[in-house]
């Protein structure tokens, strides 16, 4: 990156992404690199992430066999948690691997389009898109570690490290693909913000009085229908991005609900069975620390996707109002039909965010939660 990385001021997409990029790398998640604003994939970097894959599959693979030989009867939620957890871990770190050439694609695709966006949009997504992956990151590395020593689930042993960072790195590389979705749909929702305030704009100029001659308003009509039909052709080339961005992170979005309505149930079933007659019997710290940390971790990361999945949506349905508001603000035939033109294809787009089927919105939060 040939500026210098500021948190919190970002001026275009590689500024904006910088934190989760760099993360992402380090994961393996990102096997490629950026060249004077394009995405070029790497072999070496291809080359670990397949290692990384491959080493954590055969540990998740060992811990599900070992629990399953040693299953003890007492403990058999936290083992259903446990396999549960490592089964959905290895699926989306496959996928992940697999889509990682479609995923370069997109993030190429989300690069070129925002970047008509101004250096205000880059910097207001930043203050929310940095916090999240930085501190987001850094609540997760320090939560495990201190629930694995208040447990004292490892000894300072080599296996034992070696057994703490993969899982630390599973763990890491859900939420950072879970943040890429995110940042990525927000970069879409200020695309899609954008042209509602070009529109808006032309709105403007409809009703800005001129000089009445009919050169100047066969100008400016034909100046509003270049301008309307270029609108037009970016917010089609937004919405078949989210139509990819549905299609690449659909099985990671539907193995982080199941994750989460699993986690949330579990934890919750092993709080219960520490009632009886209403008192807290047992009272172990260590455990109510585990139970609000991970429910909460979970919770708050799927309502950041819905809430940035929703506002997305809003945003690109507000394009239509302000349409409709140009289209009462003229009386040219040519203009109303790109504009009912416009309007009909936001109406075909829908742009709604999904999983297999799954719309992803306040209801399935509602779902999720209950």
């Amino acid at each position: 990156m040939g500026k210098k990385f500021r948190p919190f001021h970002a001026t275009d997409f590689q500024s904006l992404m910088y934190p989760c990029f760099t993360f992402c790398y380090i994961l393996g998640i990102c096997p490629y690199k950026i060249n004077a604003s394009i995405f070029e994939s790497s072999k070496s970097r291809y080359v670990v992430s397949i290692v990384l894959v491959c080493v954590c599959c055969v540990f998740n693979l060992t811990v599900i066999y070992n629990i399953m030989l040693i299953s003890n009867f007492n403990e058999e939620i936290r083992n259903l948690e446990a396999i549960s957890f490592h089964i959905l871990n290895n699926f989306v770190m496959i996928i992940t691997l697999i889509l990682s050439g479609p995923r370069m694609r997109l993030l190429q695709t989300i690069m070129e389009i925002s970047s008509k966006l101004p250096s205000k949009s880059y910097q207001k997504l930043s203050k929310l898109i940095h916090v999240k992956d930085i501190f987001g990151t850094i609540f997760l590395v320090v939560q495990l570690c201190v629930y694995i020593f208040q447990k004292q689930l490892v000894k300072l042993d080599c296996m034992s490290i070696v057994w703490l960072l993969l899982l630390l790195y599973q763990i890491l590389l859900e939420f950072e693909i879970n943040m890429l979705y995110i940042n990525c749909v927000c970069v879409l929702k200020a695309c899609f913000k954008r042209i509602d305030e070009n529109v808006a704009y032309l709105q403007k100029i409809v009703i800005k009085p001129c000089v009445p001659t009919l050169v100047c308003q066969m100008q400016k009509n034909q100046f509003l229908i270049i301008e309307l039909r270029g609108l037009k052709k970016q917010h089609l080339v937004i919405s078949v991005t989210v139509q990819m961005l549905n299609v690449i992170f659909s099985l990671q979005l539907l193995a982080t609900v199941v994750l989460t309505f699993s986690v949330i149930t579990f934890e919750i079933y092993s709080y219960v069975v520490n009632w009886q007659d209403g008192i807290l019997i047992n009272i172990d710290m260590q455990l109510m620390f585990a139970l609000f940390t991970s429910i909460g971790h979970y919770i708050i990361k799927i309502m950041l996707i819905v809430w940035a999945c929703e506002t997305n949506k809003n945003q690109a349905q507000e394009i239509t109002i302000t349409i409709h508001d140009l289209l009462n603000s003229t009386n040219d035939e040519q203009i109303k039909n790109e504009l009912q033109l416009f309007s009909l294809q936001i109406l075909h787009s829908k742009n709604v965010f999904s999983t297999k089927g799954i719309t992803v919105d306040a209801k399935l939060l509602a779902i999720v939660s209950t």
